[in-house]
């Protein structure tokens, strides 16, 4: 009782400084939308450094003031609703915890280890473990202070030689690691669509983990999927679809783990930044509200959002990492449904489950609920506690004992370095000079040319005009973006831009809950981007900006160049000339995105389209970014979604601008013409105003995301999912659609399951086996060498979705010749979930074949019956 009454006088004492306040506000406005900006307005839009002056939010917060009556209201009904919380939960905390609808599945099942290569390192882990008391077990499931320089650290067991495990940040490289690579982010690799490409890509990322002494890696993402339009985190994922995030993330995770432990994330449902940590977690713990609940029926759950992790654990993933949100009402990790039930058992995961930071809420519950470790320590349980609960029986000796033995196989397989952590070894050079063109080519194939009047290549102009704040070299992430990963909050509300990150703004952010009109940063006024914001953030040791690529090729041809990147009406000194402008859309992790095209940068595109005959377009763009205000301006001749290409960002883009490769890239995800087009898939969800601190986000849309939504709505896109351009034609012809002779075509699988037995990794074998063939002949018929993207939609019978990505095949052909591509269908890409028999059902009847360029493009129809 008496900690309860501390912690109310506490929440009593914050009350009075939110509702009283200290200090005087900033009252900066968005920025015009005709004039250039000056280094105060740019930081306004961008909310950068705008609360670097202090290290303390506590200081952060008392040096501002709410000014306004409308705004102190605000703040005062937030505070009021919050202390009536905060006493419920103290008192009454029956009346808070629920685990909502999600159902109750235990016990946690045993890995294995018989499945796959495992074996060995099961055996090797078992007999580690057997020697080991139970302090010792627990101790290697939990995150310690000393973390080495990694992002977290586990115990250790000096007397039997184990060390500890390092695990660290990834998505595009080494995150807070000196001399490494920058490569190009997942979104982007989505945009290559190029399967070995992911490959190779993260073969060479999984070494440089390696040499830094780093024994996991935080990486891959297929969650968020890309659900809400303006998710924070989109850029950080693939796709936004889950057939391409899968075919994808197999290939990533066999590459990361030549090398290091890969940590496939956030498992599940994790499609929004908005509310997705308990305000005030890190200042007061157990004084928090709830994280949003991501409520998802059986069908899209298995569909959609749990389609990519069947491929991440077939390739054999060695950890999962489960998210801050709770699904169907039970936090992620403590849902015994998620963890127990769909991944280790019906998917036959063998690794371990790994928290996100601060994403425990519970104690034993969540050991009892499957999760592993701890990250990156515990507020409700320690080694000491465990080990009671253990003795007392509250958890069973077999539950810690697979913990710990999961953790070991994963280590012993994957990931043993002898001296792990280190300080991320900070004077070895991780670098590989083998892997540069790999860096390279995973940049240039990215990119997505979306319009071309014929003015590309260039071909040595003799004047070139290069204009926008994203031309040159800059920081790729601010100090807020830093600033707010560390304190892993959240924000509450949709926003305006234009206002900066001051005094009470600034810990309502900390705290999860934002005043209307604050805003994330939207744009990098401050230099181009290659990655985005927060733990998938990299800082390579050098990086070439477009305009050190375009200066160096400019020196090659002659070429005389133009520039202004700070003015938003630039003097286009030759009119005739080609004119090159540079903007981004920026995202970091903590908050999603308040709007998917910004005023300024779109005032800049129309300012010079009207004096500049030939303007072309580059977005360096951290999700979906829109292009209506300016797309159809007769002046504007070509556009390319840059996307986030990493260290080579500008000799990539050169590469394809001056023609020595053609553009391959397709969009991964679907660009509308209006905010409006994403209806109800555009904002993330919030929490009713009934009752402010439980929000809700329910699937009711079932599978129709992103171009399923739209193909559902009758909304036309303005680029359609999968569209792209080169600098060729393409012809397609003699499709061909046969049957694998022999193979069960019968409705339920042969091998199916019944009861808590583990399938094997990735779920039950005959979901993999071969059921029919597509084929399509591709011809090349223009007069350069270019890749072509051929896709494979289906018509599934019975499924609602006349059109849903089941294939796709990329490939160079020369002028003049032809190449075959083809489509291999296996049992799960024919199937619908059956929430009703629990298992995936084979539909008979005729499946609708469509294969063309892009969804919207189809080319050849033919039809398979089953």
């Amino acid at each position: 009782m008496a900690n309860r009454l501390l912690r109310l006088l506490v929440a009593l004492l914050f009350t009075c400084l939110v509702t009283t306040g200290l200090g005087a506000p900033t009252t900066s406005s968005a920025v015009p939308s005709s004039t250039a900006p000056s280094a105060s307005q740019a930081s306004a839009v961008l909310s950068q450094n705008a609360v670097s002056g202090s290290n303390n939010p506590v200081a952060l917060a008392i040096s501002g003031l709410v000014k306004d009556a409308a705004s102190l209201a605000r703040v005062v009904a937030w505070a009021a609703a919050w202390a009536q919380f905060a006493l419920i939960k103290l008192f009454t905390p029956e009346l808070i915890y629920s685990y909502g609808k999600s159902p109750p599945v235990y016990p946690s099942p045993q890995g294995a280890g018989d499945d796959g290569g495992w074996a060995s390192a099961y055996s090797q882990a078992k007999a580690l473990v057997a020697q080991m008391t139970d302090f010792e077990k627990a101790n290697i499931t939990f995150g310690i202070s000393e973390n080495k320089g990694c992002s977290g650290f586990t115990g250790s067991v000096p007397r039997l030689g184990f060390p500890g495990i390092c695990l660290n940040d990834a998505e595009s490289g080494v995150r807070t690691g000196k001399l490494v690579s920058g490569y190009p982010a997942q979104l982007h690799v989505g945009a290559s669509w190029n399967r070995k490409l992911a490959g190779d890509r993260a073969t060479a990322i999984g070494k440089e983990f390696k040499k830094k002494g780093i024994n996991v890696l935080l990486g891959p993402v297929v969650g968020p999927l890309g659900r809400v339009a303006k998710g924070g985190r989109n850029w950080e994922g693939f796709t936004n679809d889950p057939y391409l995030a899968g075919s994808l993330v197999e290939p990533t995770i066999t590459g990361m783990q030549r090398s290091v432990v890969a940590c496939v994330k956030h498992f599940i449902g994790n499609e929004q930044e908005t509310n997705r940590s308990p305000f005030l977690q890190g200042f007061i713990p157990g004084l928090a509200n709830e994280s949003v609940s991501s409520n998802i029926d059986d069908r899209t759950m298995h569909e959609a959002y749990l389609w990519p992790f069947y491929d991440a654990v077939r390739a054999e993933a060695a950890s999962i990492m489960c998210s801050y949100n709770k699904i169907n009402g039970s936090y992620g990790c403590a849902n015994s449904k998620t963890l127990n039930g769909l991944l280790k058992t019906e998917l036959g995961f063998e690794g371990f489950v790994v928290s996100d930071w601060y994403a425990q809420h519970t104690g034993i519950a969540s050991n009892n609920a499957g999760l592993d470790m701890v990250m990156p320590s515990s507020q409700f349980l320690n080694p000491n506690s465990l080990a009671g609960a253990v003795a007392n029986g509250s958890v069973s000796a077999d539950r810690l004992n697979d913990q710990a033995t999961r953790i070991l196989a994963a280590w012993y397989r994957f990931a043993k370095v002898d001296a792990p952590g280190q300080d991320l070894y900070a004077d070895v050079d991780a670098r590989d000079p083998a892997d540069e063109a790999i860096i390279f080519q995973s940049a240039v194939e990215g990119h997505v040319l979306v319009k071309n009047n014929g003015v590309l290549p260039l071909n040595k102009p003799a004047t070139l005009n290069l204009f926008g704040y994203d031309a040159i070299g800059g920081s790729n992430t601010s100090g807020l973006d830093s600033t707010l990963y560390g304190f892993g909050q959240s924000n509450t509300r949709t926003y305006t831009n234009g206002l900066p990150y001051t005094g009470l703004q600034a810990l309502l952010l900390f705290a999860s809950v934002l005043p209307a009109g604050s805003a994330g940063p939207e744009v990098a006024l401050q230099g181009t981007i290659i990655t985005g914001g927060g733990s998938g953030a990299i800082t390579p040791v050098l990086s070439y900006a477009p305009y050190d690529a375009f200066v160096q090729q400019a020196a090659q041809d002659g070429t005389t160049l133009f520039t202004d990147f700070s003015s938003q009406r630039p003097v286009v000194r030759a009119p005739n000339d080609p004119c090159v402008i540079f903007i981004n859309a920026a995202s970091s992790e903590a908050y999603d995105r308040t709007t998917l095209a910004d005023e300024y940068s779109d005032t800049l595109v129309t300012n010079v389209a009207n004096s500049c005959k030939n303007t072309m377009v580059v977005i360096h763009n951290a999700g979906i970014r829109l292009v209506d205000r300016w797309i159809d301006h007769p002046n504007v001749t070509a556009v390319i979604y840059g996307h986030l290409p990493g260290q080579d960002s500008g000799l990539a883009l050169t590469e394809i601008i001056y023609g020595r490769q053609s553009p391959s890239g397709r969009l991964p995800y679907t660009v509308g013409r209006t905010e409006t087009d994403y209806g109800s898939l555009l904002n993330p969800s919030f929490a009713d105003s009934k009752n402010p601190l439980y929000s809700q986000s329910t699937f009711s849309e079932g599978l129709y995301i992103d171009y399923k939504s739209f193909i559902q709505r009758g909304v036309a896109p303005r680029f359609p999912f999968g569209y792209g351009l080169t600098y060729s034609n393409f012809s397609y012809s003699a499709l061909s659609i046969s049957k694998t002779s022999g193979v069960n075509t019968s409705p339920l699988p042969s091998d199916r399951l019944s009861g808590s037995t583990p399938a094997p990794q990735g779920g039950l074998a005959s979901l993999y086996e071969s059921i029919a063939t597509v084929s399509v002949k591709v011809s090349n018929t223009g007069r350069v060498a270019a890749a072509e993207v051929a896709q494979l939609y289906l018509g599934i019978p019975n499924s609602g979705l006349p059109k849903a990505l089941r294939g796709f095949d990329k490939q160079i052909v020369q002028p003049g010749q032809s190449a075959q591509f083809s489509f291999p269908l296996r049992r799960r890409d024919l199937s619908i979930w059956d929430a009703n028999q629990q298992q995936w059902v084979l539909q008979a009847g005729s499946y609708n074949v469509q294969v063309g360029k892009s969804v919207e493009n189809i080319v050849l129809t033919g039809s398979l019956t089953i």
